[in-house]
Order: C-alpha cells, then sequence, then structure tokens
C-alpha cells in the first residue's frame, strides 16, 4: 500500500480576475477550489493512474472537512486526524501577475503527532510512504525524519520532498527516493551550478549522505536519476507548460506507480517525467491517458 503524508493541507481557492486592481472592487471571472499539499496530489495523481493510496495528515474544521469528503468522493481512501482549529486556506490570485496568500494552518500538538506516528508504526516491508511538503512553525524541523526513525524496524520504502535542513536530516535514515530540483539542490549546497556535471558532483553527494535513489528535476533540461545502477538523464516531452503546480508531485507518483508494480527504476523514471510533463501541460493533475501519450517522448539514457 502507498500511503501519503500531507501535515498542513489547505484548501486551494483559484481565482481569475481580469484587470485587477489593488483597493477597489474586482470581480471574479472564474474560480474553483480542490485540496492542496504535496502529499494529497502525489494520492490524487496515483488514483488517477488506477494506484491506491491512502492520505493521512492533519485536519481541522470545516475546511478539513471539505478536504476529506472531496477526497473521498474521488475514491482516494483516508485515514486523517482531526485536531483544534481549521485547515488553512490558499488564494491562488490569476491576473496580469499571479499572486499567492497562503494560511498559516492549525498548530499541531504533540499528542497530534502521537496519534500518527502510531498509524505509521504499523505500516509493513511491503508498504510505500510519501513525506511531502514544507513544515508548518509548530512542528519541528526534523519532524520527516521523526517520522522515517518509525520505518526503520519495518523496512517501509519512505520517499522524501521537501527542502533544505528539512530534508538533510532525513538522510541518515536512507530514505528511498529524495526529489529535489536544480534550485534546491544549489540552496543545500550552497553552490550555483552551471553544468549538468556539477549537477551530477552535488546529486552524488547526497547519496554519499543516504538517500538511495535521488531525482533532479531540471525543468526544460529533463531530470537526473543517481542510483546504484548509475546515472540516466531523461528527457522531457514537447508542449506548451500550463500550470507549474502539482508536476513535482505528479513525477513521484507516476514513480511510485510505476515501481511499485514492476520494481524496474528506468521505467519508473520514465514514469515519472512523464507523468510530472503531463502535469505541467494540463490546467490539473494529470490524467493517466495523458501520461500514457507523452511515454514514448521521454528518452532514458545511461550517462
Amino acid at each position: 500500500m502507498i500511503y501519503t503524508v500531507t501535515l498542513n493541507p489547505s484548501i486551494d481557492y483559484v481565482v481569475k480576475v481580469e484587470d485587477f486592481r489593488l483597493g477597489t472592487v474586482n470581480r471574479v471571472n472564474t474560480d474553483y477550489k480542490y485540496p492542496g499539499g504535496k502529499g494529497i496530489n502525489v494520492s490524487r495523481v496515483l488514483k488517477n493512474m488506477g494506484i491506491k493510496s491512502k492520505a493521512l495528515g492533519f485536519i481541522g474544521g470545516f475546511t478539513g472537512a471539505y478536504i476529506k469528503k472531496y477526497l473521498e468522493a474521488e475514491g482516494i481512501e483516508t485515514d486523517f486526524i482531526t485536531v483544534k482549529g481549521d485547515t488553512r486556506i490558499n488564494i491562488k490570485l490569476k491576473a496580469d501577475e499571479e499572486t499567492e496568500i497562503n494560511g498559516a494552518g492549525p498548530d499541531i500538538t504533540e499528542e497530534n503527532i502521537n496519534v500518527l506516528f502510531e498509524k505509521i508504526s504499523k505500516l509493513t516491508s511491503n508498504d510505500y510512504l510519501v513525506l511531502a511538503g514544507n513544515i508548518q512553525k509548530s512542528l519541528s524541523r526534523d519532524i520527516y525524519s521523526k517520522i522515517q526513525e518509525k520505518c526503520i524496524s519495518n523496512d517501509v520504502k519512505v520517499v522524501v520532498d521537501t527542502t533544505g535542513e528539512s530534508l538533510i536530516v532525513t538522510l541518515k535514515y536512507h530514505p528511498f527516493l529524495i526529489k529535489p530540483n536544480k534550485e534546491e539542490l544549489e540552496e543545500i549546497f550552497g553552490v550555483e551550478m552551471n553544468t549538468q556535471e556539477e549537477i551530477i558532483l552535488y546529486a552524488k553527494k547526497l547519496r554519499d549522505m543516504g538517500a538511495q535513489n535521488v531525482i533532479i528535476s531540471m525543468a526544460g533540461e529533463g531530470a537526473l536519476l543517481i542510483c546504484k545502477n548509475g546515472v540516466y538523464h531523461g528527457s522531457v516531452p514537447k508542449g506548451v507548460v500550463k500550470n507549474s503546480v502539482g508536476a513535482g508531485d505528479s513525477l513521484i507518483a507516476g514513480f511510485i506507480a510505476s515501481y511499485s508494480q514492476n520494481l524496474d527504476i528506468e521505467k519508473a523514471f520514465k514514469m515519472g517525467i512523464a507523468s510530472g510533463s503531463a502535469t505541467a501541460f494540463s490546467l490539473d493533475l494529470c490524467k493517466r491517458e495523458d501520461v500514457e501519450k507523452l511515454l514514448d517522448q521521454v528518452k532514458i539514457n545511461k550517462i
């Protein structure tokens, strides 16, 4: 089973306004709302690919109830922990320029965390656990590594998608997969990287620090996979980018969807790139048929 953890989910409220002006009343042309959060995105894409998952995390209030109802209506299993306070709302304003206003989210108590730990401690070596997204201020920066600790004895395959110190502290527990992009890799090591060789050098350092598999996404330049079998480059399909939100989450979902079925890391890498691209070329998260149309365009080469 694949489990996703979203510590600070949201309702993403997307509004489109023409000729937006500050200080006046603006009328919305179109709007829609959907559950947000990187782990939730992974679960939604997995569902679109025909793969079951269970969404974990913390929700509260009427906004949390909306997220739970929305996901379950899509056929996604949930096992959220209810907390005091309301799940946050993020406003995505699409006008001449895009503006985001992100809520902070409710405080998470030690009791809430212990309930999550208890759920995770029951996972087995047949399970995958996706830890994705930033960590809210009420939680310690090393919360992902504390969650990983609960998985060691059961040999759960843990995927970590976060940045900075929150990522670095997880490496000692040998996550199955991490996926920083080029900019995040530069931030981790405090170095500007201008060539593919430099990116590979520092990605290998992440493996040396403990990660089993490392994917570095590089936008139009494709992606790199660094694993025990070597280094692979994957090209990206041609298309018009309409949406960058959720592309990285879709890459992870596509990778796990494939790997969990056939244990072939090259095929999983190819599926991941096609899934990320399909979301980038869509207005919403990718569908299986969109991914399959792009698969032949993704070329994987061993470096």
